[in-house]
């Protein structure tokens, strides 16, 4: 099949965010690397790679709003759970939680010069994606890294939405926080599709809502209780999911 060749327009806003892009890591690329690198925390450079955020939303004229926030305890711990639309969920989640928290990445950045080291030094944590056993103890390991009062963030699909869909959630992330007893913090983000798909370039200007539910407790669960827990969580989120947003 031959791809569909994109309006000036089109190309015009690829070009556009692409430049943004470089310009924005070119800004915030070495304050974020030497926070990484002189920080004991993480916790200045998680702080600084904020600014790469706010200045994509703002070229690309995206507006994060964000709902229940006031149920986050910014001295607690959590394991964050969140559906997963688009790129721009990073984003989003990055400028309105209010909380530090850390991402899980796949181990090949753990490569890159000097950045992968800033992302290590920053108490994100490396898996290998085809390994599962051995990407679980590394969530075990770096949680381990993480200092008081930071979180740790999950997509549970584990993957962006092809269709807009909430796809069946992975247990990685419901494991951690049973070995853990850490709370899970459902977070469910409307809008981000629409604003760029999965496999596009091609940005809409618009609002992005993010909603935070209440923490769920998992002590009253085990890991013969997980799917519960798994399910619940779900519904959480689907509870507060809106396709349709900002029209509906």
């Amino acid at each position: 099949m031959t791809p569909r060749r994109l309006s000036f327009i089109d190309g015009a806003k690829v070009v556009w965010i692409s430049l943004w892009a470089a310009i924005a890591t070119l800004i915030v690329f070495l304050p974020v690397t030497l926070a990484a690198l002189l920080s004991t925390t993480g916790n200045l450079a998680f702080t600084l790679s904020k600014i790469w955020a706010h200045i994509m939303l703002k070229v690309t004229r995206v507006h994060p709003v964000i709902r229940g926030r006031e149920k986050i305890d910014k001295e607690q711990s959590y394991v964050v759970i969140s559906n997963h639309q688009s790129e721009y969920d990073i984003l989003a989640l990055v400028t309105t939680l209010g909380i530090q928290y850390r991402w899980i990445i796949k181990k090949e950045l753990r490569k890159v010069p000097m950045f992968g080291y800033a992302l290590y030094a920053s108490r994100n944590i490396f898996i290998d994606r085809g390994d599962h056993e051995q990407a679980m103890q590394s969530i075990r390991n770096g949680l381990e890294r993480l200092p008081r009062g930071v979180s740790v963030m999950f997509f549970a699909e584990g993957t962006r939405s092809a269709d807009g869909s909430i796809a069946p959630f992975k247990k990685g992330g419901f494991l951690v926080a049973l070995e853990k007893g850490l709370p899970i913090l459902p977070v469910t983000v409307n809008g981000s599709r629409r604003i760029l798909p999965k496999k596009s370039l091609v940005f809409t200007p618009g609002p992005i809502e993010v909603v935070v539910a209440d923490p769920i407790d998992t002590r009253e669960f085990s890991r013969e209780t997980m799917q519960d827990l798994v399910d619940k969580t779900r519904k959480v989120i689907i509870s507060h999911f809106n396709p349709s947003y900002p029209d509906t």
